[in-house]
């Protein structure tokens, strides 16, 4: 995402770092899609794009508007022995350089609220899914208890920081992205909207 630092990373590395792999396995879980070519759109520094190829066969292609993000990612690949499963590149969710049908699976957590077009990003994600392809979009934390673990440490760098989570929330809420994909008549596979979780689920 635009403007990632060293506070976010050590954010990443610190209260975030238990969400990841469990994230990862209800990705996988949830979609069954464990082989073939897999975007994860915003990727930041890519812990979520670790821990997806850790448990998965997939091809990764880990995207961010972030120079630092990417070369943190490339950094991080090599010292985990990813480097021939994750491709970093430096992009926009809105303009992505795949050709139509080109993703198995789609990820995305945390950045669809920094998106500088999100009617066009959500169109470009259906592009360039495959059929029966699925993608996986949105904010959560694994589960309610590890969101109140991260709620607390979080809280302690930032005492606002869960009032400005649900700000972001509400100015994204389920009823926005369902109005902005029928617009685009992208059909919704499944909308997970709980405290601690937000997802689109999408199937093509």
């Amino acid at each position: 995402m635009a403007g990632f630092g060293d506070d976010f990373e050590k954010i990443v590395k610190g209260a975030f770092a238990p969400i990841y792999p469990v994230i990862a396995k209800q990705i996988v879980d949830k979609c069954k899609i464990t082989s073939g070519n897999c975007i994860d759109v915003g990727c930041g520094s890519g812990p979520l794009s670790i821990m997806l190829a850790k448990i998965t066969d997939l091809d990764i292609y880990a995207m961010d508007v972030s120079t630092k993000a990417i070369e943190l990612l490339k950094d991080k690949i090599e010292t985990e022995g990813l480097s021939k499963r994750i491709k970093p590149m430096l992009n926009d969710a809105e303009s992505m350089p795949f050709d139509d049908g080109f993703a198995d699976l789609i990820v995305s957590r945390g950045s669809m609220f920094f998106w500088n077009d999100q009617a066009k990003a959500f169109k470009e994600i259906y592009r360039v899914l495959k059929p029966n392809g699925m993608a996986y979009i949105g904010c959560g934390f694994g589960t309610a208890e590890l969101f109140e673990e991260v709620k607390k440490k979080m809280e302690e760098i930032d005492p606002q920081w869960d009032e400005n989570r649900k700000k972001r929330l509400e100015n994204d809420d389920a009823s926005k992205i369902e109005r902005i994909l029928k617009e685009a008549k992208i059909p919704i596979h499944e909308i997970i909207d709980e405290d601690s979780e937000y997802w689109i689920i999408l199937k093509k």
